[in-house]
């Protein structure tokens, strides 16, 4: 049994959590996969993953091991591109998760750069508002906007998001402008609802104008966990909605969105990228955290000009 071979396909398994798609992306049959994974199981004398027909999934022990695995393989990787032009050049796969709108209007239109960049990376994407556990779910680095909560993460302020609120013309031809942020409370007006996707619950907004602080829910009819279809609802005259300017530059552009209590301002949102803390950070994953970081001195520059870590 060759020992990387067979660490290399365990962790494979592990990360695609099925024997045919690890065999496919290391370009092995699946029965040699199958064999190096027993023979590892045979040698540490534990079981690693427990099989059935329809799923693998990694045992506790498994889990552990999985953990070492990854940043011996990312050592031994790292090594090897120290002693060749690849050192130069970061390759192999990385595997991220970001908001679904961050990922339409800024991250894809931008990726042909960073390929040209790093043709040897391969980036898997996952596109969505839920929140994603980077180390229970075998993700490199996740980016997510407001406060990243989980300590168990190392996380880097790369953006703060600059907030408005805006509604459609149909809707303002039917209730009229707010004149105070208080009045999204009440009839007639409404929201549309963005849900947390942790708790179930509606995200509120806080608007202050000088020393005037008002933390707003609001009424609403329809509340979504996705940035698009949030997005969608309020172009389409379901409510009043805030959100970061670069979703609502275009349609305001198109008149299809229009700006409202414009003398008062909301909280920036700050935009974080979090990763394993206890995991080796490979070279692909530095460099799609610096283009990221580059991405947003653009489209969401720090409000105080600094970066923050923590973790």
């Amino acid at each position: 049994m060759d020992r990387f071979d067979a660490m290399l396909a365990f962790a494979r398994v592990v990360e695609t959590r099925s024997f045919t798609q690890a065999a496919q992306t290391l370009h092995m049959s699946k029965t040699t996969v199958t064999q190096l994974v027993q023979q590892l199981e045979a040698r540490l004398r534990v079981k690693l993953l427990n099989r059935t027909t329809r799923r693998v999934n990694v045992t506790a022990d498994g889990a552990a091991y999985y953990e070492r695995v990854v940043r011996l393989l990312a050592d031994m990787d790292d090594a090897e591109s120290s002693v060749t032009r690849a050192s130069s050049a970061p390759r192999g796969r990385l595997r991220v998760d970001v908001p679904s709108p961050l990922a339409r209007m800024i991250l894809a239109p931008a990726f042909a750069a960073f390929h040209a960049r790093y043709p040897d990376i391969q980036v898997h994407m996952g596109v969505s508002d839920r929140m994603v556990d980077p180390i229970d779910e075998n993700v490199d680095c996740v980016v997510r906007g407001g406060d990243p909560g989980d300590l168990a993460l190392a996380a880097r302020h790369v953006g703060d998001l600059a907030i408005g609120l805006y509604a459609a013309p149909a809707y303002l031809a039917d209730v009229g402008k707010p004149s105070h942020p208080g009045a999204l409370e009440s009839a007639p007006h409404h929201i549309v609802g963005f849900l947390r996707s942790a708790s179930g619950r509606i995200l509120p907004c806080t608007f202050r104008r000088g020393v005037e602080c008002v933390q707003v829910l609001g009424r609403y009819a329809i509340a979504m966990d996705d940035g698009n279809a949030y997005l969608a609802a309020g172009v389409a005259g379901l409510g009043a909605l805030w959100l970061p300017h670069y979703m609502a530059a275009p349609h305001l552009a198109s008149g299809e969105l229009v700006p409202l209590l414009e003398d008062w301002s909301i909280e920036p949102m700050p935009l974080y990228l979090a990763f394993p803390p206890n995991r080796h950070m490979s070279a692909r994953l530095r460099v799609f955290i610096d283009w990221v970081v580059e991405l947003m001195e653009v489209h969401a520059p720090l409000a105080h000009g600094n970066v923050r870590a923590q973790g």
